[in-house]
């Protein structure tokens, strides 16, 4: 250093440089080691300067002190330390951290340069040690003399990088550790073990509230050895009512030190602690319906002070093991709900076979036989009738008004029921024809929709009773004339009769029975005669019972009335009556139905159990929907990964491609695997601009979009970064137009708005703090109120089967989750509807779009073509973009339809060369109908099918095949082939 005069240009090299800059000019250097700035020698004047004009974080440390010079890049990595490190020796500003360095420092003074990548130190900065990671190189700075009086470090902080690279690698093994359990008790036991090995917690463990919210059940949970297990029931409220309300309202309660905490001062609350030997928690409540459920626990014997990653950590953990729980018990109960279906289905298949009143099913317009039980078998005979229509199977009943009584039931939809109708069957092979009397119901079985299937026809034959019946009207025409015969009549009748018959006055004063009640009821003679027979009457059933016999008092019949009559031993038995009035008695005959009452119920019991399998059956089908919407995506990340290949000679990018392929056929092979929405898979967020995101979407959207409708984007200024997934914020966008577009058939507008808002602390949406508010409206139909509550649902969709699979909304949905924030929708029928997403900001600036080149212009198919045209027809937007651009990068030109209909017109003429078609497709023609067509329209002309469904279906027709997801390369092969050959000939 020198001792020269300073002058207005000796200190130039300290100009600009933002704070430090004027930290530097302010500083009392003349009481540091190396004195004025105006005497530095030269080398530590030009690296100064380049220092403070960086804006990467930089540092200077130099002379025998190794004093500490640094720039504004530098001041977030030093904390606290920050300003007093100016000008302080290296040692003494890194105290902390010296012994790791103090090597590396040694190398450089001794003139060797370093470079260091992702390198962990322990520091102190903000009050409390904490793990943080850099890359940074130490280079020597050489002064006038050739020596080496100090060194120059440039650095980078990468904790973030490194504990969302840990975060993401704990997810994939955990995710894969679930997958394979089924038992729930192992499950919580898998997440526990893991997210304590983790974190290095001493205690985790998994459990549930009661329903009020407040006594927490763990059955077993995760130490490290160093703390007791502490499984059972806990009182949330000894933890005190702050915590408790936190927990309730589904927030996450984090504690870094119990002992310093203020809502833990109370002794009591300390007490609780203590007794279970805990310093710092990070308990995540999970709110399931408006009400807490259960909670995932982390424990720390010795007070720590946890990241916000490791929190955020817990609460994915504790949403991943409610999810795994989830899926593992209702596995389980499918399980067990499937033997039990199957046992008792035999049941009730014996049930039916077995009963007592003839039953029998009826299918469709021309009432096909479905199903007979024995007693029907017994009514009409021994012959074949499964499979058959009633026409055919019993002619002989044709003309008695049978057929027109099962046409007028099934085109009604009402029921029918006959009292003692006569029917003429023969009921044996060669037999004359036998009169029989029926009491029956022809009931019609509907489906879900209220459309009738068929006819449920159930009934007895009550030919003995009607007999007797009019036996017993004769009897009483005749009684003066033909008493000897009568007597004898009635005498046989009512003895030999299984039913049993009374005579009784109107005021229900029993005259006399016959021995039938004796042997079905229990009740001899003389305990009944002089008796009113409706003390032996249900409780339940009495009322009615009163009234029948009131209309007998008025002269009406009875024809058929049921009630339950008191056995001697305490039981009822159901019993079926025909009753008829004479001047002063009532004459009535009663048949036992318990046996029929049981098989009704049993059948009631069945029809809910076919009908709970009609509802497992629609499941099946709309999983088959989810694969083939799946296979269309995975479809589109092939074609991206394809053009992008095509459009760089980047080794690295290529070997990034063809593992990004193998995801793709790995994604191919786990459609095959579908079951419920029971899990949310790891995302990959980074700070993005909404602005410039959807701008670089427009194309993909007016591709998504039809012409009919309009797409205005509507931005404020400055809109604040959010901290999203770029990939599933994109998908979550095109999800939303495309539902906007299928609800605006007639054409429309698609607006897309984004503003800054910020909520304040109890907001009715249950966020906080700063969002970006992005919201997304068409001008469509709208949603009922009850739709778009259920909208978000995993697996509600009110579109078609095969064209929806409920999860679009509920993927929307959970991103808006993801980034902190929420979602919801204003809708009413007619007005069009509005989906909200609430984005949380982020603190970092967003990461550049990369815009992909513009593709190539389509070749029209009388204009010049290198390679030939292909028609390609896809109703999949994103499909059918990403394989139409990867074709004309191939230097194809290409057509494109969303529909076989609107395909047909471009095979009018000679300009297209090859045919690409989806199999599934909306409208009224298929793939293979539109193949089929193409062909008399064009004979020769080459087709590919495509279908994301079984190619067998496809193939049968001996056309080409491309299994969905098909790689672009295999595509423009085949294509190649088709033409080559087409050249050839």
């Amino acid at each position: 250093m020198t001792d020269r005069p300073a002058t207005g240009g000796d200190l130039d090299f300290l100009s600009g440089g933002g704070e430090m800059g004027e930290r530097m000019r302010a500083h009392d250097w003349a009481s540091t080691a190396l004195g004025p700035p105006e005497g530095w020698p030269q080398s530590l004047r030009t690296i100064v300067s380049v220092v403070l004009s960086s804006r990467q974080a930089m540092f200077v440390a130099w002379g025998p002190e190794l004093s500490f010079l640094y720039n504004d890049g530098y001041v977030p990595l030093f904390g606290t330390k920050h300003p007093d490190a100016l000008g302080r020796p290296f040692a003494a500003v890194w105290s902390d951290i010296w012994p790791q360095i103090k090597p590396l420092v040694d190398r450089t003074l001794a003139g060797e340069a370093s470079w260091y990548e992702d390198l962990l130190i322990p520091m102190e900065r903000r009050g409390f040690r904490e793990d943080a990671w850099f890359t940074f190189s130490y280079t020597p700075v050489r002064g006038e003399d050739g020596r080496i009086p100090g060194m120059f470090c440039a650095a980078v902080e990468t904790t973030a990088q490194v504990l969302a690279a840990r975060r993401t690698a704990f997810h994939l093994e955990l995710e894969g550790r679930l997958r394979q359990l089924s038992d729930p008790f192992e499950v919580a036991a898998a997440a526990e073990e893991a997210l304590g090995r983790h974190l290095g917690a001493s205690r985790v463990g998994y459990g549930v509230v009661d329903e009020t919210a407040r006594f927490f059940t763990t059955e077993r949970s995760w130490t490290d050895g160093t703390v007791d297990h502490h499984a059972g029931t806990h009182d949330l409220l000894a933890f005190g009512p702050e915590l408790l309300d936190t927990l309730r309202s589904g927030v996450t309660v984090t504690i870094h030190d119990a002992a310093a905490d203020p809502r833990c001062a109370a002794p009591d609350r300390q007490a609780a602690f203590a007794a279970l030997d805990l310093a710092a928690v990070i308990t995540a409540s999970l709110v399931k319906n408006g009400r807490m459920v259960a909670a995932l626990y982390v424990h720390h014997r010795n007070p720590r002070q946890w990241r916000p990653d490791e929190v955020r950590l817990v609460e994915e953990v504790a949403e991943r093991t409610w999810s795994a729980l989830e899926r593992a018990q209702a596995e389980g109960s499918l399980r067990r709900a499937n033997a039990r279906l199957a046992a008792e289905g035999e049941q009730m298949r014996a049930l039916f076979r077995q009963a007592p009143n003839f039953m029998c099913v009826l299918r469709g317009p021309d009432h096909v036989f479905e199903l007979a039980n024995d007693s029907y078998r017994r009514l009409v005979g021994d012959r074949p009738l499964i499979g058959k229509p009633v026409h055919e199977a019993l002619p002989e009943i044709a003309g008695q008004g049978f057929f027109e009584l099962l046409a007028r039931v099934f085109d009604s939809g009402e029921p029918f029921l006959g009292h003692a109708l006569p029917v003429r069957v023969v009921r044996h092979p060669g037999a004359p024809v036998e009169e029989r009397f029926i009491t029956f119901v022809y009931q019609p079985i509907k489906d879900a929709d209220g459309r009738v299937t068929g006819i449920f026809c159930e009934g007895s034959d009550v030919t003995e009773a009607k007999r007797a019946e009019d036996a017993l009207r004769d009897l009483n025409a005749t009684l003066e004339k033909r008493v000897a015969e009568r007597t004898a009549d009635r005498d046989r009748i009512w003895r030999l009769s299984t039913d049993v018959m009374l005579v009784a006055g109107f005021d229900g004063t029993i005259g006399a029975v016959n021995p039938a009640w004796t042997s079905l009821l229990g009740w001899a003679e003389e305990e009944l005669v002089g008796r009113s027979f409706f003390a032996f009457v249900h409780p339940d059933d009495l009322e009615r019972t009163r009234g029948e016999a009131s209309r007998l008092g008025a002269g009406h019949i009875v024809p058929r009335f049921e009630n339950r009559y008191r056995h001697k031993d305490g039981r009822y038995l159901w019993l079926s009556w025909i009753a008829v009035p004479d001047d002063r008695f009532i004459h009535a005959v009663g048949r036992d139905v318990t046996a029929q009452k049981e098989a009704d119920a049993a059948l009631r019991q069945a029809e809910d159990q076919l009908r709970q399998a009609q509802k497992m059956e629609a499941v099946g089908q709309l999983t088959g929907g989810v694969a083939h919407d799946f296979n269309n995506l995975l479809q589109a990340l092939e074609g991206c990964l394809s053009m992008i290949g095509r459009r760089t000679e980047e080794p690295q990018v290529h070997a990034l491609l063809d593992a990004g392929q193998q995801a793709v056929g790995r994604g191919a092979k786990l459609v095959q695997q579908l079951m419920a929405f029971a899990r949310r898979d790891s995302l990959r967020p980074a700070s993005i601009g909404v602005r410039e995101r959807m701008h670089a979407m427009s194309a993909l959207l007016e591709r998504a979009l039809r012409a009919d409708i309009a797409l205005d984007l509507r931005f404020a200024e400055e809109l604040w970064p959010v901290e999203a997934d770029p990939t599933q914020f994109e998908l979550a966008v095109i999800n939303l137009a495309v539902n906007a577009r299928d609800a605006m058939p007639a054409g429309g507008r698609l607006t897309v708005e984004a503003v800054n808002t910020v909520l304040p602390h109890g907001d009715p949406r249950g966020v906080e703090g700063d969002f970006l508010h992005l919201s997304v409206s068409d001008t469509g139909c709208g949603m009922t109120a009850a739709v778009a509550a259920r909208a978000f649902e995993p697996f509600f969709t009110t579109k078609d089967l095969g064209k929806g699979t409920g999860l679009g909304l509920a993927q929307v949905y959970g991103l808006a989750r993801q980034a902190g924030g929420t979602a919801w929708i204003d809708s009413a029928p007619g007005r069009g509807t509005t989906v909200h997403l609430l984005l949380r900001r982020s603190g970092m600036a967003p990461t550049p779009v990369e815009m992909a080149p513009s593709p190539a212009g389509l070749l029209l198919p009388d204009g010049p073509r290198r390679n030939g045209c292909v028609l390609v027809v896809e109703d999949d937007p994103i499909v059918a973009m990403t394989v139409s651009t990867a074709l004309e990068d191939a230097g194809f030109a290409v057509l494109s339809a969303a529909t076989a209909e609107e395909a047909l017109p471009f095979l009018s003429g000679d300009g297209v060369d090859v045919l690409l078609s989806d199999v599934v497709m909306p409208g009224g023609m298929s793939g293979i109908d539109l193949a089929r067509e193409a062909r008399e329209r064009r004979p020769g002309l080459p087709v590919i099918l495509a279908t994301g469904y079984s190619e067998d279906i496809a193939r049968a027709t001996g056309i080409p095949v491309l299994a969905k997801p098909y790689r672009i390369d295999d595509l423009v092969g085949r294509i190649d082939a088709i033409l080559a050959d087409e050249a050839g000939e």
